[in-house]
């Protein structure tokens, strides 16, 4: 289990980052003071315990849940194939997918005991992708789930004298997967992570960024994953960072997540060790919170990445200790805690667990009981 949380914390949102020692700390701590203030957060609030809890996806999807069961049980590559081809242009879920089915094929190749291995010690753990590409090289899905999966394989070990390696192979990939698929702006997202990781220049990441608008310009899971180029922490700085996500959210036509935008922007660039109250209750971080209520407001209620910006919402809306808000979000993300921030824990679960513990404890402290929080609902 320990191997499948450390290899979703490295594609949650297209691999962004890992957050350095300090928040991490504070994460522990935070942790901590949330189980204790709440030992039994289940009783009487229907939330999912944490042994149950889904660190793969952010929210549900049956489909996706069920293809990967079956390419589990049987080792068949069609079952996703099927499954991107039913998806068809819907490009926020596909690109959802294709990380979701990416990361299970890298959390099986790592979990394969060398006992198990074949002859000549070749781990059989997601051979089924590999059978993919060989039995189906013209499949768009099959390419682009293994340029995805050669991201995660990299982002697992940046230190590697191998990562470069791995990303330039990745970018041949991505290439392929745009030929067969030219409309699609999946090949392009994953080659933005590719670019990110090789340190492109700006001005070649910003030709590789117009491809992606030119077929998805208004894409959530793209605009997160540029965000991070530009962030401090890989090839920009804090101003260009707010300014690309305030740009996306002022230009975003309507029923768009983009107006959330600024509140990942926040996320990435918070001061590691001053995370006080009043820095949560600061009108930076009160408008982006704004943002984000609006974008959820606006957008579809099943939009693919709404889960993503309701569980960065929890966090920023505990901290702030708006917790009648917080648990108003937990009601609809509760169950699945694939996404930021909680990927970039040692434990996503746990730290789930303990922000959630710490929003009931605080819904109480005001006033609230499970009663009247079931009936709200």
């Amino acid at each position: 289990m320990d191997v499948l949380l450390l290899l979703f914390a490295a594609i949650a949102l297209g691999g962004l980052v890992f957050l350095p020692w300090m928040r991490r700390r504070k994460a522990v701590q935070h942790t901590e003071r949330g189980l204790a203030v709440a030992a039994d957060p289940m009783a009487g609030y229907g939330f999912v315990p944490l042994e149950q809890l889904d660190v793969r996806l952010p929210g549900p999807d049956e489909q996706l849940a069920d293809a990967l069961a079956e390419m589990r049980r049987t080792h068949d590559w069609r079952p996703a194939a099927e499954l991107l081809r039913s998806t068809g242009e819907d490009w926020e879920l596909r690109w959802q997918r294709v990380q979701t089915l990416a990361g299970a094929a890298a959390f099986e190749l790592a979990d394969t005991p060398p006992a198990t291995a074949a002859p000549g010690g070749v781990r059989t753990g997601g051979i089924w992708l590999r059978t993919w590409r060989a039995e189906a090289p013209k499949d768009p899905g099959g390419a682009q789930t293994h340029a995805q999966f050669l991201v995660v394989q990299a982002l697992r070990d940046p230190g590697s004298q191998d990562f470069r390696m791995i990303l330039e192979e990745a970018r041949t990939v991505c290439r392929d997967a745009a030929l067969l698929a030219p409309g699609s702006p999946i090949p392009y997202i994953t080659e933005l992570a590719v670019a990110r990781g090789l340190g492109e220049r700006p001005a070649d990441y910003e030709e590789l960024w117009n491809k992606v608008r030119q077929r998805a310009p208004h894409h959530m899971g793209a605009h997160l994953a540029a965000l991070s180029y530009w962030s401090e922490k890989w090839h920009g700085s804090r101003e260009q960072a707010e300014e690309f996500a305030a740009r996306a959210a002022a230009g975003a036509p309507a029923r768009s997540l983009l107006p959330a935008l600024p509140l990942f922007a926040v996320y990435e660039h918070l001061p590691e060790a001053n995370m006080v109250r009043s820095l949560f209750q600061s009108a930076v971080v009160e408008r982006a919170i704004e943002g984000a209520h609006f974008a959820l407001r606006e957008a579809p209620a099943d939009h693919p990445m709404a889960p993503h910006v309701r569980h960065l919402l929890v966090w920023f809306l505990v901290r702030a200790e708006r917790y009648a808000e917080a648990m108003e979000q937990l009601r609809l993300v509760d169950g699945h805690v694939g996404a930021v921030p909680w990927s970039y824990g040692r434990s996503p679960a746990a730290e789930y667990a303990a922000y959630r513990a710490l929003a009931i404890a605080g819904w109480e402290q005001l006033g609230g009981t499970s009663a009247n929080f079931r009936a709200q609902g």
